[in-house]
């Protein structure tokens, strides 16, 4: 017994040693390397956000409003003898693919825009393939052309190119040559009746400006938690980004809907292209490259619906990381030997609005505070400056929440929650970068409409959902959580730093996605 002792005594000290060695050659340094590289983009990603609120606040002061940046005239039409044609033609598109509970909603509010109705076509793109849906929306068209609307129903035979597909085989129809402006709206979103009214002004007195976007809103964003959460970074983009981008560079990415195009700057970019699954984004750069300006119009707001569910909200927020990342692989080069913007445009499109957003941040979010910072705790010979966990941090999520002033009792819940979606935003530009698997990927965000609501009293109506195991449990989710918990009780035991509160917090936000416990449950009929 004592030999099994001395023997394993041995073997003890010889891993320990063994251990020591490799700690010293080459886990430190390969940690001290990973901190320096986070600390840099939590840099590029600090001077980012300290810009964007400066450049804001700036916008406001000096009130730039975009009447006082571009000539805007109400369309006058008191001519008896000219009647409408003081009003360009307009066609407005609504791509939709299944949309059983919102196809009404954005039917009916397309068609109660108020502008002649002489002078607009309204063209639902149905891609749906269930019969029954497709059935429900010709029915729905068939009645507003029975009002008098001018309204057309397009199908395909395939979903090639999904919505940019859908969108390019739609502005093909010979009565599309008789509009100047084509507005856009997805399925789920619902202009107020004087949205054209107070956007094509704009593109009709000055020739420069190929797109006006509008800014979104949402009718659901007191659902959940969730949506709370989606409400304040949506905000930041609207409220801060657009504005930013619009009133400093003429430059912004399209959202994709609510939005009008001028058709022959759509067309002179080279049309809808779905080589990613940013079509929107791409067509804005390769617009903003032929010279074209852009025009945020803040003041108007289009109601949408926010994802509810986390099964929609992780695949939306794939498609939302990865297109971008894949399309800043396929256009940077041609940016940089573009040679109708200028130096600083370029440097804005490339550096700022792909680089530092759409990469920069989501891979330093995951990977410095989810997996670096966690493991510094075990290797006391790598520092951590306090200003990069604590006072950078704060800063940056003060100036993002600014958007949302009545949900800043949240922001503890909204920078875990970040964390946790930034695994998922990681991978998808990671996926996009390398046009690995999935970087194609398009699953449209399910829409519930009032799908959850009570018709009589308005309340909503949560059922029970059954869910198997392997839908319900997240195996990625779980391993982050078990890590930042093992990390969290080593440094509550051995640390100095109380990193361990964060740590623990963090893992139960990963447990709580691991497990779904966020958003709302659907019912199966």
């Amino acid at each position: 017994m004592e030999a099994f002792q001395v023997a394993s005594g041995g073997v003890v000290m010889q891993l320990e040693f063994v251990w020591n060695h490799i700690r010293e050659a080459l886990v430190v340094p390969i940690l001290k390397v990973a901190v320096f590289l986070c600390l840099g983009m939590l840099l590029m990603d600090f001077v980012e956000k300290v810009f964007m609120g400066i450049a804001i606040c700036f916008v406001k002061l000096c009130g730039r409003k975009p009447e006082k940046r571009y000539k805007w005239e109400t369309i006058k039409d008191d001519d008896v003898e000219l009647g409408n044609s003081n009003y360009p033609m307009v066609l407005v598109q609504i791509p939709m693919y299944n949309e059983r509970e919102v196809y009404q909603l954005s039917i009916g509010a397309a068609c109660g825009l108020s502008w002649p109705s002489d002078r607009i076509i309204i063209q639902v793109l149905d891609d749906s393939t269930d019969p029954t849906i497709k059935e429900l929306v010709q029915v729905e068209c068939r009645k507003w052309e029975s009002k008098g609307v001018n309204i057309k129903y397009e199908v395909r035979d395939n979903r090639n190119g999904y919505k940019a597909g859908a969108l390019r085989e739609g502005i093909k129809h010979s009565y599309v040559t008789q509009c100047d402006y084509v507005a856009i709206f997805d399925a789920d979103f619902q202009p107020q009746p004087d949205f054209l009214s107070q956007t094509i002004p704009f593109l009709l007195n000055n020739s420069e400006i190929g797109l006006v976007q509008a800014r979104w809103t949402f009718v659901n964003a007191d659902e959940c938690l969730m949506t709370r959460m989606q409400q304040m970074s949506l905000d930041y983009h609207f409220k801060v980004e657009q504005e930013v981008g619009s009133s400093t560079y003429a430059f912004f990415g399209f959202n994709g809907t609510a939005g009008v195009w001028r058709i022959s700057a759509l067309n002179e970019a080279g049309g809808w292209k779905d080589r990613t699954t940013v079509e929107d984004m791409d067509l804005a750069v390769r617009a903003s490259l032929k010279g074209w300006k852009f025009l945020y119009l803040s003041s108007v707001q289009v109601k949408n619906e926010l994802p509810s569910t986390l099964k929609a909200y992780r695949y939306q927020q794939h498609r939302w990381s990865c297109g971008p990342a894949n399309l800043f692989r396929k256009v940077a080069m041609e940016i940089f030997t573009n040679k109708k913007v200028s130096l600083w445009k370029k440097f804005h499109v490339v550096y700022s609005f792909f680089f530092v957003a759409k990469i920069v941040v989501h891979i330093n979010t995951f990977m410095f505070y989810c997996i670096v910072l966690p493991i510094t705790v075990m290797v006391p010979e790598v520092i951590v400056p306090k200003w990069s966990c604590v006072y950078f941090p704060c800063i940056i999520t003060l100036l993002k929440a600014v958007g949302t002033p009545r949900s800043f009792y949240l922001l503890i819940f909204w920078v875990l929650f970040e964390n946790t979606m930034s695994l998922h935003r990681t991978k998808a530009t990671i996926i996009g970068l390398l046009e690995a698997n999935r970087v194609n990927e398009w699953v449209v965000t399910e829409k519930l409409g009032d799908a959850l609501k009570d018709k009589v009293g308005g309340n909503k109506v949560h059922k029970k959902h059954r869910f198997s195991i392997g839908d319900r449990i997240h195996m990625t989710e779980l391993f982050v959580g078990f890590y930042l918990l093992y990390c969290g009780c080593y440094d509550f035991m051995y640390g100095k730093n109380y990193f361990f509160i964060f740590l623990f917090m963090q893992a139960i936000a990963f447990f709580i996605l691991a497990f779904g416990y966020v958003g709302i449950f659907v019912p199966n009929t």
